[in-house]
């Protein structure tokens, strides 16, 4: 919505509307909340960044914790957030939280057996 002061009142989309007082500042008052929300959302935006910021430097310092350490790491520093919160912001940072699996490693004596199931299934 366009508002402009005139002489006449305020023009509203090309068209001069008489409005009474109680409107007029009714419209003013709008105008300079919606200023105040422009400001808060600028600010916590800005909070936002150095949360985000404060979550990459733990993820990077120690690379082997879990998604609960670094959770709790987090809101220790005084980040008011949840778990889900947590693991979506170090999934978009390109990082995983899981535990890896750890498997065996194949001796000497494993290779042998699979190499010679391997030649027993090709034919």
């Amino acid at each position: 919505m366009v508002s402009q002061f005139g002489s006449l009142g305020y023009t509203i989309m090309g068209k001069t509307a008489d409005l009474k007082v109680v409107q007029k500042t009714i419209i003013d008052t709008l105008h300079k909340e919606k200023v105040k929300w422009k400001e808060k959302v600028w600010k916590k935006k800005m909070h936002n960044q150095r949360e985000n910021c404060s979550l990459e430097r733990l993820v990077k310092q120690n690379r082997l914790k879990n998604l609960g350490e670094l959770h709790k790491e987090w809101t220790e520093a005084g980040v008011k957030v949840s778990r889900a919160t947590t693991y979506r912001r170090v999934k978009d940072f390109g990082y995983s939280c899981h535990i890896p699996l750890v498997k065996p490693l194949l001796n000497h004596r494993h290779r042998q057996r699979r190499l010679t199931w391997a030649k027993e299934k090709k034919k």
